[in-house]
């Protein structure tokens, strides 16, 4: 088995609002990834006395303990036990009820020798490659539906597009968003590899257009985690200079993370 994990911050002077994490059992039996993308929040406050990357930490620690300790439990009851555990850590000196309270995307997946288990929650992307080397894009595709005006502004969240039908969900502090979440099961012998990736990582395929999906996961096997957020940062640099079209993005820079497993 081969595993690999990149996290890099958007800024510098930013502190990396994503989560990743690899659990492998004591038994030697399967494993677990998790990949949080922390959502920044305005200027104007979150009603929370916590930062984002406070909240991925609890969040993804909760979540990379309960998917390899629970390991019959389906992988929704796993975040919605984790949000519950994360909200209660500050629900008495927070605001959870806020639109902005800390959120994230979430992709999970976890694999034993009979089977692979997947969720992802909002715009982060869990890729599976077959063993005959076809390659298909986990995604829950609810943000990239709203209206391009709602899009372009922070006013999606504060107008209730968060977490309601017709607009799009994150783990925030309701545990039952969980069961929005897009999830599936497959056989053991029907994965080879497996990658998740931050929308930060993904832009090498949904903004700048480099390759599909497959050609993303062949860069990855190929040359690296660290090799494709590279990239995507030399793209990013070419577009703020001009040198491409506006491509919608809200952020010049977006903190970007990879888990790659070869099962």
């Amino acid at each position: 088995m081969r595993t690999e994990l990149v996290s890099e911050p958007g800024l510098a002077d930013h502190p990396n609002e994503d989560f990743a994490s690899v659990g492998l059992p004591a038994s030697g039996q399967g494993g677990s990834l998790v990949v949080l993308d922390g959502v920044t929040p305005p200027r104007t406050g979150t009603g929370c006395l916590h930062s984002v990357p406070w909240f991925t930490a609890r969040l993804g620690g909760a979540l990379t303990e309960l998917t390899v300790s629970l390991p019959d439990a389906p992988l929704a009851d796993a975040l919605s036990r984790a949000i519950a555990r994360t909200s209660a850590a500050h629900a008495e000196t927070c605001d959870l009820s806020h639109p902005r309270t800390p959120q994230a995307t979430v992709v999970l997946a976890r694999w034993s020798p009979v089977r692979v288990e997947y969720l992802v929650l909002s715009d982060s992307a869990l890729l599976v490659e077959g063993p005959d080397g076809a390659v298909s894009a986990v995604l829950d595709d609810r943000l990239a539906r709203l209206p391009r005006s709602a899009l372009a502004t922070d006013a999606m969240i504060d107008a209730g597009l968060r977490n309601k039908e017709g607009g799009f969900f994150t783990a925030a502090a309701d545990p039952s968003v969980a069961a929005r979440a897009v999830t599936g099961v497959l056989p053991r012998d029907a994965v080879r590899t497996l990658a998740a990736l931050t929308d930060g990582a993904a832009r090498w395929v949904e903004k700048f257009r480099e390759g599909d999906w497959a050609d993303c996961l062949a860069l990855l096997r190929k040359q690296g985690a660290q090799a494709l957020v590279d990239r995507v940062r030399d793209l990013e640099r070419t577009d703020a200079a001009g040198g491409r079209a506006h491509l919608g993005r809200s952020k010049t820079h977006d903190d970007a993370t990879v888990v790659y497993a070869e099962l």
